[in-house]
C-alpha cells in the first residue's frame, strides 16, 4: 500500500445537490467589491493591512444565520484560505526550508490551493479577488517559517470553528467541516516539527470573526 499523500478535491455538485449555494451566490453576485465593502462597513468593518478592509467580507453582519450570510462567510474563509496559500507557495519556491518542513510545506501547498479552488467555485460571481501579500521575512528561514505556519494554521481552526455555528444550509456546513479538520491535520503536524506540542487540550476554543481579523491584521501580511 503507497503511502503518498494526495490531494481530493471537493465536489460542488455532491455537496450543492439542492443548489442552495449556487442561489445564494446569485443574490450576492450583481454587488460590486466597492459595494460589498460599504456593507461591511456600516456593519462595523474595520480597516486593517495597510487600509485592506479584510472584515468586509463578513458582509453584513446579520442576527440569524442565512444564505447570503453563509456566501459572506464563504469568503471570508476563501480569503484566509489565499493567504495560507500564498504563504506555502512562497516558502517552498523560495528555498530556505529543507527535510520534513519542505515536505510538509509542499503537501499542505497544495492542500491550501485546493480549498482556494474548491471555494471559489462555489462562490461563482460572489467570490472576493486575490489579496496582495507580503510575508516579510516569515519564509527565509525554517524555525520562522515553523512559527509562522503553526500560527496560521492555528489561527484557520479556530476561525472555521467560530463560523460554523453561525452557517444555515447543510451544504455549506459539510464543505467547512471537511475543510476545518484538514486545517487541524496541518496544525498538529507543524506544531510537531516545531517542537511543539501537536495537541496541548483536550478542546480548542474558537475565534470570532473580529478576533481572527485583529491576529491576522498584527501580522501586516495583507497588503492589498
Amino acid at each position: 500500500m503507497s503511502d503518498r499523500i494526495t490531494v481530493e478535491a471537493l465536489d460542488l455538485d455532491l455537496l450543492d445537490t439542492d443548489g442552495a449555494i449556487r442561489e445564494a451566490d446569485a443574490g450576492v453576485a450583481g454587488d460590486t467589491r466597492a459595494d460589498f465593502f460599504k456593507k461591511a462597513a456600516v456593519g462595523g468593518g474595520t480597516l486593517i493591512g495597510g487600509g485592506v478592509l479584510l472584515s468586509g467580507l463578513a458582509a453584513p453582519a446579520l442576527a440569524k444565520p442565512s444564505k447570503k450570510q453563509d456566501v459572506a462567510i464563504l469568503n471570508y474563509a476563501l480569503t484566509l484560505e489565499y493567504l495560507e496559500a500564498a504563504f506555502y507557495v512562497e516558502a517552498v519556491s523560495k528555498g530556505a526550508i529543507s527535510g520534513d518542513a519542505l515536505s510538509a510545506a509542499t503537501v499542505v501547498r497544495d492542500h491550501e490551493l485546493a480549498h482556494v479552488k474548491f471555494l471559489k467555485a462555489a462562490l461563482g460571481k460572489a467570490a472576493v479577488k486575490k489579496p496582495k501579500f507580503d510575508f516579510k521575512n516569515t519564509t527565509g528561514d525554517q524555525a520562522t517559517f515553523l512559527a509562522t505556519a503553526v500560527a496560521l494554521e492555528d489561527t484557520g481552526v479556530a476561525a472555521y470553528a467560530g463560523q460554523g455555528p453561525r452557517l444555515l444550509q447543510k451544504p455549506v456546513v459539510v464543505a467547512a467541516l471537511s475543510i476545518h479538520s484538514v486545517e487541524a491535520r496541518h496544525a498538529a503536524h507543524f506544531r510537531t516539527l516545531a517542537g511543539m506540542s501537536f495537541a496541548p487540550k483536550a478542546f480548542d476554543k474558537a475565534k470570532t470573526m473580529k478576533q481572527v481579523l485583529k491576529v491576522v491584521d498584527g501580522t501586516g501580511f495583507i497588503t492589498g
